[in-house]
């Protein structure tokens, strides 16, 4: 069964990055040690306030079943860093792993 990833890409406000740091613990937490989701955020090298987040699904079910399996504090989560971003802006990224 192929694995499939979930990249969503985004810039933040300067003026918020030690906020976004101090909420990207949180995420972590939340989706990795709570929900038991494989969950990275990484940063853009030579692009300061770029990042990247990943989620590496073990299915196309599981991935189909991420926004629907969102709960209250992954929407409080999610609204939150969605108030840091530049310009509102996030691009969405699915790669489909070839057998």
């Amino acid at each position: 069964m192929p694995k499939v990833t979930l990249q969503i890409s985004y810039e933040i406000d300067p003026n918020k990055r030690d906020e976004y740091l101090s909420l990207t613990k949180e995420l972590r937490n939340h989706f990795v040690a709570e929900r038991k989701k494989i969950y990275r955020i990484y940063e853009i090298k030579g692009k300061k306030n770029s990042f990247v987040e990943e989620f590496l699904c073990n299915s196309m079910e599981e991935y189909e079943a991420l926004e629907d399996d969102m709960d209250e504090n992954s929407e409080k989560l999610v609204n939150r860093l969605e108030a840091m971003l530049k310009e509102g802006k996030a691009k969405y990224t699915t790669l489909l792993e070839v057998e």
